[in-house]
Formats: C-alpha cells, sequence, structure tokens
C-alpha cells in the first residue's frame, strides 16, 4: 500500500481552489465557499426553511446547474408556489426540481454526463439517510455540493443523522423567524432575511 502524500505549509498556502464569487449579501453570509463539500439548512417548521432553500438554490444557478430534491412535498401545489416566490422561472434551465428521489435515485442521476454540479436534499429526515450513504454521496462525488435541508429538534437537527451532517457541513444556515443565521468556514457571518417583514416583526428592529 503505497503511503499518501503528506503537503508542507507552502504547498497548501500556494494550491488553488475553485470558489464561487460569491457578492453583496451571499458574500457577507459565507464569504467565498468551494463547489464542493456539505451545506445544511435547518430550523423549527414555519420558519422559511423551504423558501430559504430555494433562495439559496436560485443564487447558485448563477453559477452552477442545480438539483432540487423535494423528498418531503414532491410535485405540489405547495412546492410550485414556493418556486413562484423565489422567482425561478428566471433560472431558465439551470434549476431541476426531483420529485422525492432516492439515495440511489440521486446516484443514477449523479453519474449521467453533465449532471446537477449542486444538490439539494429536502429533507434529510423524509429521505431516511443512513450516515453511510451521506459519506458515499460525498466521496463519489467530491466535486459536486450538497445542501441537506433538516427539522430540529431543541436547537440543533434533528436525529443522529442529520447532526453528524450538521457537524461535517463547511456551511451551516439556522433558520428562524424568516431569517437564516450562517457559521461558514470560509469567512461571512451576516444574516439574510427570508422575508423583511416577517423577519423584523419576529426579531425586531437593528438586529
Amino acid at each position: 500500500m503505497t503511503m499518501k502524500r503528506a503537503y508542507s505549509v507552502s504547498n497548501i498556502l500556494t494550491a488553488k481552489f475553485k470558489t464561487l464569487p460569491f457578492t453583496g449579501q451571499w458574500h457577507d453570509a459565507v464569504g467565498d465557499p468551494e463547489l464542493t463539500g456539505t451545506w445544511v439548512i435547518y430550523g423549527p417548521p414555519k420558519h422559511g426553511k423551504t423558501s430559504f432553500a430555494m433562495m439559496l438554490a436560485k443564487y447558485l444557478t448563477e453559477f452552477r446547474r442545480v438539483a432540487y430534491d423535494s423528498v418531503e412535498e414532491g410535485k405540489s401545489r405547495t412546492i410550485q408556489l414556493a418556486l413562484e416566490r423565489t422567482g425561478m422561472m428566471d433560472c431558465g434551465g439551470k434549476f431541476v426540481l426531483l420529485d422525492k428521489e432516492s439515495v440511489d435515485d440521486l446516484k443514477e442521476r449523479l453519474d449521467k454526463h453533465k449532471s446537477p454540479d449542486v444538490v439539494v436534499i429536502d429533507s434529510v429526515q423524509f429521505m431516511e439517510m443512513k450516515f453511510t450513504e451521506y459519506k458515499e454521496l460525498k466521496s463519489r462525488y467530491p466535486h459536486k455540493l450538497f445542501v441537506y435541508v433538516s427539522h430540529v429538534q431543541g436547537n440543533l437537527p434533528e436525529g443522529h443523522v442529520a447532526r453528524r451532517i450538521w457537524r461535517d457541513a463547511n456551511v451551516a444556515w439556522r433558520v428562524e423567524g424568516f431569517r437564516a443565521f450562517p457559521v461558514s468556514r470560509y469567512g461571512g457571518g451576516h444574516h439574510i432575511d427570508i422575508d423583511t417583514t416577517k423577519a423584523t416583526e419576529y426579531h425586531g428592529i437593528g438586529l
């Protein structure tokens, strides 16, 4: 067995990584992220998780192709309304909605030529993912970005698998009161309002 290469500090500091040139509020929130790894969106019900996931998906279509796996709601009127609110028609062919695709379905899709570069899975709980399946997706598609939406139990993602995914994530968005609070390994840290009026009513002015 061949030993893996060890890198010097100079090797790492001079390495080039493929990042997404975020601007405006998105750059203020997460910096310049890589198109790889794991992001998590989590929060209580009826606080704007799906709307924010759609907002993020729409923004990511400015850079890459995005697939949104609606495992909970599927092809439904509620998802139709979320797409309308977000103005997803502006994305052209860079956004596709998947109707409750399983992990195996996703692998079959992502193995194809010119498959989506970003996959949003809504939600971890309804997908009933095992952590081994999460790790397989991450290792099998190292140049894709996976965004997982999760319910919460208390202040943390609900369930053992979701919490392990959250710990591994490069960016985590906590959604509460129609406001998304990011923690990012790439910098940033400023919140994004999903609905400014509702967020102000919930959190107050100046927060």
